[in-house]
């Protein structure tokens, strides 16, 4: 007798069969708990459908609630709710307003051709800065980049304003600058690479918490409310003594050096 008609091979095809069987009775079981669950859930929804649709809309988004987190103002900043950011000899007469969006891709050029200049004059005393941040990029978008760039600016002018100056010329170089379609900057672990190429911050273990904490996310809000405030309509926007300055163009930025140079000069003696 072959072994396939043995007592054996015929016992172990009916184990076999006894372990299908209990299976299919298991599958049949979870697929009618399954349907009666779905039923149920189907009149919940036509219920409660809308209601439920309702609270999940009205839960307010991350940055929305940090609008009522405790304001942690950066060192180096004065004024209503540390958003005055003045860089540069106190003792200089004149002060360059600077209004500028982290996600800007002009604000980007602007600062690859001109910052240097800009950076010398501060430090040679001619004027001091006063920055503005601004965040309509994201608004525009329905982004996080530019309020999690400017909490990271927070983060780093908390260290030093000369930190602040070359993070942010970092964060719009060309290396590290994003598309603006791309929301590059929301992501904490990118703000810190490009940190890393900051001496200052260059694994700073205080900055790095307050990034990844959001310890200045609400100043980077707050810091947006003046923007919204200002009527400023685009970045970068350059004003000294409320006028602004212009390019040869004679409406937007000037974007080069003879040009940032031409109206500087103009402004320093007005």
């Amino acid at each position: 007798m072959s072994k396939r008609n043995s007592t054996q091979a015929k016992s172990a095809a009916r184990e076999r069969l006894r372990a299908e069987r209990e299976r299919q009775a298991k599958r049949d079981k979870v697929k009618r708990q399954v349907i009666v669950a779905g039923s149920i859930v189907a009149v919940l929804a036509i219920a409660g459908g809308v209601g439920y649709a309702v609270v999940q809309n009205s839960k307010p988004g991350y940055w929305e609630a940090a609008k009522d987190d405790k304001l942690v103002k950066p060192a180096h900043t004065s004024g209503t709710n540390g958003t005055t950011v003045v860089i540069g000899d106190a003792s200089a007469k004149k002060t360059l307003q600077m209004y500028e969006d982290p996600r800007c891709p002009i604000c980007a050029q602007f600062e690859q051709t001109v910052g240097t200049t800009v950076h010398k004059d501060v430090d040679d005393g001619k004027f001091k800065i006063q920055y503005i941040g601004a965040t309509f990029i994201d608004s525009n978008t329905n982004g996080e980049g530019s309020k999690n760039a400017l909490s990271a600016m927070g983060a780093a002018l908390n260290v030093s304003t000369e930190a602040f100056l070359d993070y942010k010329t970092a964060l719009y170089s060309t290396k590290w600058h994003p598309d603006e379609t791309k929301d590059t900057f929301k992501d904490d672990a990118y703000l810190i690479k490009v940190a890393n190429t900051v001496p200052a911050l260059k694994d700073n273990k205080a900055f790095q918490k307050a990034v990844k904490a959001g310890t200045y996310d609400k100043w980077a809000l707050d810091m947006s409310a003046v923007f919204d405030k200002s009527g400023v309509t685009g970045t970068p926007t350059l004003k000294m003594d409320g006028k602004t300055l212009t390019g040869s163009d004679g409406t937007n930025a000037p974007m080069t050096v003879a040009d940032f140079n031409t109206a500087i000069t103009a402004a320093l003696k007005g």
